[in-house]
């Protein structure tokens, strides 16, 4: 364990401020809704893997003081690298939902042609991953800045 280097609740919290900060802007944007509501599954895949992507990097390959191989883990992940994309994700998927942003823009906007359950719960789950990419930066600057 690198000195300092534990995982704390409050590195959650951190996270939690940084990810959300970033998030807002991005779930009240109707263009992401229609990039959304256009995006395929392979799409919203690479979208996601983009978000482990920038979040490792963040975490692991930009501050040198982090050893992936010396943080807890859980089943081989780390338990710091878990906590930023659930953040990341889960602030998005709170922010939209809390702003009624899925019907605001998929239904009342007329984004999407057929409003299914279905369809609004898809493509609500692929403007999560758009989001996330710009939530993942903020989280990750602040767990690693504070």
């Amino acid at each position: 364990m690198v000195a300092g280097g534990r995982f704390r609740l409050a590195d959650t919290a951190q996270q939690v401020v940084g990810g959300f900060l970033l998030a807002g802007p991005f779930v009240v944007t109707e263009e992401v809704w229609v990039l959304a509501a256009s995006m395929g599954w392979p799409h919203a895949l690479v979208a996601a893997g983009i978000v482990a992507a920038i979040g490792y990097g963040a975490l692991y390959q930009a501050d040198s003081d982090r050893d992936p191989d010396r943080e807890q883990d859980l089943a081989g992940v780390p338990v710091r690298f878990l906590s930023l994309m659930g953040v990341s994700f889960g602030a998005v998927a709170v922010l939209a939902l809390a702003l009624t942003a899925p019907t605001t823009f998929l239904v009342d906007g007329e984004i999407l042609s057929d409003p299914s359950r279905v369809t609004l719960v898809l493509t609500t789950l692929k403007a999560i991953t758009v989001g996330a990419i710009f939530s993942v930066v903020g989280a990750a600057t602040a767990d690693s800045v504070f």
